[in-house]
């Protein structure tokens, strides 16, 4: 053994005991699976939810001691916690929605648990990572499994085609990430976060500006591909419509939300001497990343592409905050994230419940009437959509205004009024849905629309109730994103 091993504390062990027992629960799943009896395979679901709910209360434990462990690699604190707690519950909302849907397409599986819980695992493990190659490899974890879910069942084309451009174009992505990892540790000699800023404090010791600037445009590349931002947004809305509905679901919150947690990182602390260099970059990148998620939302007919151009525009308004560099921009983005993670998965239950067997019915065309047919599940869906478009009482509301708030604070005038602007443009194609399901008869189908199942049910009703209660109480989470916010320095 190295004389420099140091054998993790007690207390660093508790700290990501979430993780290990993810781990310990997808494999075995894995396990498990060749064993079980095709009538048998609900029970998986079951595991995955109960071990997620598990990781929640562990989480919310280990805040109570929070601190480093392995040797300075990870970090649990509050920002940390915050969006290990986001992913996780997204995990939760996923598997109901998903446990109705494996059955109608006669795919049930183990695999299918399991891959969510290893790209769970991935995901907090960015978010809680105070390293470059920590970054990089639970960057990896995360989407090697969400490259396999893309394409879950096998037998559809649209689920190949998925999987395969967003391997390809996935790990194109990364390549430059890791290349500007390893420049970045060739110029200042270590990979360590918080190193990396004492580093660039150093006056005698700074590195060639001209690598540096280098180096983080890679990194820009491997980030922004991740979080679908311009110009490196182009694979987002094949992947969602080709993929399985939970799983477009799941890709469009999950693995977002721990990319911009980790751009956040390392913008506020790695990077943090050259946030004067950042700052065009990300203004550019926002302003384009709005633009065309919203533009080309307008002339979209299939309701999974409108819904992942979509996804390209609020991950634009995240950006807004990220280009303010500003504890009250990083509080903000927080906010946004979970706000959205609940609107957005809340919308994505509805298609996923009227899409039925074989997702033959996805045009939004195919919503015609929904309030005459299930009223219930109509009301629900206006709600998520007006929380989209940012009206009052609605968690994306206050979201968008904490956002455009803290660029005006940051002097950031023209970037909030664009932002602003954008987000009437995109009320058009959010309230073209409502007056789909409103004020046009029900559409012709042989097929019936049968209740909604108990997952979906669960899922639509308590995303619904989160979206106004985040709406009417934003404070709840705020005051408790701009304490993390503060701390990540």
């Amino acid at each position: 053994m190295p004389a420099s091993f140091v054998p993790p504390s007690p207390q660093e062990l508790f700290r990501f005991a979430p993780e290990m027992l993810m781990t310990v629960v997808a494999t075995l799943i894995m396990v498990m699976e060749p064993l079980s009896a095709p009538e048998g395979k609900r029970k998986f679901a079951v595991m995955t939810f109960l071990t997620l709910i598990a990781g929640i209360v562990l989480t919310v434990a280990g805040t109570n001691d929070p601190g480093t462990a392995f040797s300075k690699m990870l970090v649990l604190d509050g920002f940390a916690a915050f969006f290990r707690i986001l992913v996780m519950v997204v995990g939760l909302l996923i598997v109901l929605i998903s446990t109705n849907y494996l059955k109608l397409e006669q795919h049930e599986s183990g695999e299918y648990y399991a891959l969510m819980l290893f790209s769970i695992i991935g995901q907090c493990l960015m978010v809680s990572a105070n390293e470059l190659i920590m970054l990089f490899i639970g960057l990896e974890c995360s989407s090697i499994a969400s490259y396999v879910l893309a394409g879950y069942l096998r037998d559809d084309k649209r689920n190949n085609e998925s999987a395969l451009k967003y391997f390809l174009l996935g790990s194109f992505a990364t390549a430059f990430l890791l290349y500007g990892v390893a420049w970045i540790y060739g110029l200042t000699g270590t990979t360590n976060l918080s190193a990396i800023r004492a580093t660039l404090l150093n006056p005698t010791n700074h590195p060639n500006l001209v690598m540096l600037g280098a180096a983080t445009a890679l990194l820009f590349v491997g980030l922004a591909f991740k979080v679908s931002a311009a110009p490196f947004q182009m694979w987002a809305p094949d992947v969602y419509q080709g993929a399985p509905a939970p799983v477009s679901a799941f890709m469009s919150v999950g693995p977002k939300a721990a990319a911009f947690a980790m751009f956040l990182r390392i913008l506020m602390t790695a990077f943090e001497p050259l946030k004067d260099r950042w700052e065009p970059i990300l203004w550019v990148s926002a302003l384009a990343t709005m633009i065309i998620g919203n533009f080309a939302a307008l002339r979209q007919t299939n309701i999974k592409r409108l819904l992942a151009y979509s996804s390209i525009a609020h991950a634009g308004y995240v950006m807004v905050a990220l280009t303010t560099h500003s504890e009250i921009g990083t509080a903000a983005a927080m906010f946004y994230l979970a706000s959205y993670a609940f609107m957005n998965i809340g919308a994505f239950a509805v298609v996923t419940y009227v899409a039925r067997r074989g997702e033959k019915h996805v045009a939004t065309q195919d919503l015609s009437g929904l309030s005459q047919t299930q009223p219930l599940v109509a009301a629900m869906l206006t709600i998520f959509l007006l929380s989209l478009t940012g009206i009052p009482l609605t968690a994306g509301f206050f979201g968008k205004f904490y956002i455009f708030k803290a660029a005006l604070d940051a002097n950031l005038v023209w970037l909030a009024v664009l932002g602003m602007l954008n987000s009437a443009v995109a009320a058009y194609y959010y309230l073209r849905i409502i007056v789909v399901m409103y004020m046009q008869p029900p559409a012709e189908s042989t097929e019936e629309l049968l209740a909604p199942s108990a997952g979906i049910r669960v899922a639509i009703f308590c995303t619904a109730i989160v979206t106004l209660f985040l709406g009417i109480f934003p404070s709840f989470v705020l005051d408790f994103a701009g304490r993390s916010a503060a701390l990540i320095r």
